[in-house]
């Protein structure tokens, strides 16, 4: 009998590990069924750092800028963990955080066994932990005075049953001696999770409704109840966020985190999902997009760029048929690369090249997600991003394109927004056509003379009989030594325009010409005849008014004479939009009004 009882015991002891295991170890981004059961204790959380906002104006940090550190949780997920370790080491330092240290030693000896190099760019801490999901309850970073001291603001973590989460951001901002604001005491009680928050750098931000309905009166998470008036003003206090855009909430989304469909790529384009027509969350999701299109403008003033990505089928299946919810978007800018859930090649292959094309000169890359995507999260997910201590903040509206007469010369204004802690020592532009390996070099002038001066401006010269891609990225020196490039990898991934030539201004007709488009302005399948002396390669491509090209219609041999070529108006929402024909490094260009 007492053998049995022994048994029983030992029995019970084990089972209870590894419960405890199971849901300390494999915890999903949702509430899991286990913890739904478990007892909630008042004053679990950390009430370290400081309980009030910050005495100075700040503003909060996008996502595409400047890191030191990438901060992970070592628990499950192993393989992707480890990928993640080697890509982001090699453009920053990874802190692994570990509950303990056997965990120190396990993520040590599987890194060092897949053949990552630990010797450097790696820092192992022992901080208590109940999940993998880093994003939800890091530490979000916040500039004094735009460009100052670093600064984490700590929000309430919506999930009470996982407390040590719930105490890294103090553990992070005392390792790195950074100040910490949280949002633990009434008035200011929020709750609030880092999958549902991005912020452009410039004090817009974006979010589900989750962010109402959890401090709503009555929420489970007894705070303090609140307005959207109240929200708003305590992500302005505390994150200088002056602008708060939320979304309805996804049907298929169970944790409604807007990181599980787009992406903020910069200050005016956005990465969103998107199902086939009618599936999933994809209605929705297209109605929030148009919401916003409809609503806001971009920090520029400008409308907001739409780059759509599938989201890919699991087994054939989407979230509303029982396949998970996989998706690109949830992806984490790293400096110059950027870290992307793949899951199936087929997909995969379209996913690199948007990507790609989104950002040239980044290095996109992909890490299988399959193991990870059916607890509702990825790469963005587990990752959290640590801005830099001095950075040296670039802001500029890219150039959409130029359009001038054939025989009339032409400069392009560059203005741009420059600022460091040091002040600024000198903005340049490099610049080159695209048909000439060798950048030029432009230097910026202040606008004024004062030592606070932040916007550089200065004006790329006339390029003489020259129509097609101009390329540029600007560099700034800050006083301190310090320099930097916007677009971040500078000119392996520059900006570029097109310089398009008016035929309107004049009679002359170049090589190719653009006969008159019919109808126009245009409903369905449209005429594009095209006349020619002689056969000649080019193309024609449609854009829209902010530049950007929507379709290439052809791309090849024109033959002598005149040739025709038809595009399906009704592809395209109804406004005004430019074709333009290429051959031989000149452009021409037509309006086509389409109702």
């Amino acid at each position: 009998m007492i053998k049995r009882l022994h048994v029983l015991f030992i029995f019970c002891l084990l089972a209870g590990y590894l419960s405890a295991q199971h849901s300390e170890t494999d915890l999903p981004r949702y509430l899991s069924e286990w913890e739904k059961t478990q007892p909630i204790t008042p004053g679990q959380e950390s009430e370290l750092g400081f309980t009030a906002p910050p005495s100075v104006p700040v503003r909060t940090m996008a996502e595409w800028e400047e890191l030191q550190a990438l901060v992970i949780t070592w628990r499950s997920q192993p393989a992707i963990l480890t990928e993640i370790v080697r890509a982001a080491r090699a453009e920053c330092r990874v802190i692994v955080s570990c509950n303990d240290q056997a965990t120190v030693s396990l993520a040590q000896s599987t890194l060092t066994g897949a053949g990552v190099d630990i010797s450097s760019n790696v820092t192992f801490l022992v901080v208590p932990n109940n999940s993998i999901w880093v994003r939800d309850y890091g530490p979000n970073c916040v500039y004094a005075n735009s460009v100052d001291s670093l600064y984490f603001v700590d929000w309430k973590y919506n999930r009470l049953t996982r407390p040590k989460d719930d105490t890294l951001p103090s553990s992070i901002a005392e390792h790195l001696g950074v100040p910490l604001f949280t949002t633990t005491l009434a008035p200011d009680d929020l709750i609030n999770t880092g999958g549902n928050f991005m912020s452009d750098g410039m004090g817009t931000a974006f979010a589900s409704e989750l962010i109402l309905s959890e401090n709503e009166p009555g929420n489970e998470y007894n705070v303090t109840a609140k307005t959207e008036s109240d929200i708003n003003n305590i992500l302005f206090d505390y994150m200088g966020i002056n602008r708060y855009i939320k979304m309805e909430k996804l049907p298929y989304d169970g944790i409604h985190h807007i990181d599980m469909h787009m992406k903020l790529l910069d200050e005016e384009t956005v990465l969103v999902g998107q199902y086939p027509e009618g599936v999933a969350d994809g209605p929705q999701i297209e109605a929030n997009i148009q919401y916003v299109l409809s609503n806001f403008q971009s920090s520029f003033g400008t409308p907001y760029k739409v780059i759509r990505i599938p989201m890919p089928p699991d087994g054939g299946q989407y979230p509303n048929s029982g396949g998970d919810y996989r998706t690109y978007a949830n992806a984490v800018f790293v400096n110059k690369t950027v870290l992307v859930p793949f899951y199936q090649q087929q997909y995969d292959t379209t996913a690199q090249r948007i990507w790609e094309e989104a950002l040239p000169g980044y290095n996109i890359v992909g890490i299988n997600c399959n193991s990870i995507i059916p607890s509702l999260g990825a790469i963005h997910c587990i990752t959290k991003e640590i801005g830099v201590d001095d950075p040296l903040r670039i802001v500029h509206k890219p150039v959409e394109y130029v359009f001038v007469g054939p025989n009339d010369p032409w400069k392009c204004p560059i203005v741009a927004d420059v600022q460091h802690r040091s002040g600024i020592a000198q903005v340049v532009v490099k610049y080159r056509r695209e048909t000439e390996p060798v950048w030029q070099t432009l230097p910026l002038n202040p606008v004024n003379n004062t030592d606070s001066v932040r916007f550089w401006k200065g004006e790329i010269p006339n390029q003489p009989a020259y129509y097609g891609k101009m390329f540029y990225y600007i560099e700034a020196f800050a006083n301190n030594g310090k320099s930097l490039a916007r677009p971040l990898p500078g000119p392996d991934g520059p900006w570029d325009f097109p310089v398009i030539l008016d035929v309107s201004a004049t009679d002359e007709a170049p090589e190719a010409r653009l006969l008159d488009i019919y109808p126009n302005p245009a409903r369905a399948i449209t005429l594009i005849p095209v006349s020619t002396d002689s056969k000649t390669k080019g193309s024609i491509h449609i854009y829209n008014t902010l530049g950007q090209q929507l379709a290439t219609i052809f791309n090849g041999e024109f033959p002598a004479g005149q040739s025709n070529y038809f595009v399906d108006a009704a592809r395209f929402a109804p406004g005004a939009y430019f074709v333009q024909l290429q051959t031989n490094g000149r452009s021409v260009l037509k309006k086509l009004l389409i109702r």
